[in-house]
């Protein structure tokens, strides 16, 4: 086997994670690590789009702001997940605001180095491919979520998301530090409405909640209600 082979098998050991870094220690790829600050801005809506971006520790929101100044909560992304990857399917310029939930550790990718390693290294190519697919399914099910769902339910399938429910690794169950106007965007309400269900939950044993969000997996069953 090759050492290019040998290399890229390294990146992926426990349960097909991409192995950060490991790649950060492969030879000859252009990349550089940035910390940010909570509520830091990574990038803005317009500026020129360059780069991939990997998730190593924190946490990330994606937002998007209208002519008028109104602001839509995208996604918050945590470890693992790549963002800013508009960039490889042409986009010049960023479609939407990134900005720290927590104190994070990004891995910043060129997009050229980025189109070279994707052949290069299958691990790497898997888990980008994967990670297409899976936001692409995510983005359709939050369509569906807002069409049919009611408030109280899109509320619950936001928290266990956050919980990264279904994951291959264990969920975590205290959630990043999130404010309720953030809930609220997120699911396309008021604060009122998200405080009146999230004191729901916890009365119900759902969530426990002071200061920071604890999630029980019997939430899961708000979203499988009818």
């Amino acid at each position: 086997m090759s050492p290019s082979n040998n290399k890229s098998k390294s990146m992926a050991r426990k349960k097909g994670a991409f192995d950060a870094q490991a790649f950060l220690d492969s030879a000859g790829v252009a990349r550089k690590v940035r910390q940010f600050k909570r509520a830091e801005m990574i990038f803005s809506q317009g500026a020129a789009a360059e780069s991939v971006m990997y998730i190593q520790e924190g946490g990330v929101k994606i937002t998007a702001v209208s002519a008028s100044g109104k602001e839509a909560i995208i996604a918050i992304l945590g470890p693992g997940e790549f963002f800013g990857e508009g960039c490889m399917a042409g986009q010049s310029v960023r479609m939407g605001n990134a900005t720290a939930v927590t104190p994070s550790t990004v891995l910043v990718i060129d997009k050229n180095e980025m189109q070279h390693v994707l052949h290069e290294q299958h691990d790497l190519s898997d888990l980008f491919i994967n990670f297409v697919l899976t936001r692409n399914i995510r983005v359709e099910e939050d369509l569906v979520d807002q069409l049919f769902n009611s408030t109280e339910k899109r509320l619950a399938r936001t928290l266990l998301l956050l919980a990264r429910y279904g994951k291959q690794d264990q969920p975590q169950r205290v959630l990043p530090k999130v404010s309720q106007e953030t809930l609220a965007g997120m699911i396309g309400t008021t604060r009122t409405r998200v405080n009146l269900f999230m004191n729901k939950f916890r009365k119900m044993g759902f969530i426990k909640y002071n200061g920071v969000i604890e999630i029980n997996t019997s939430l899961l069953s708000v979203v499988l209600h009818d």
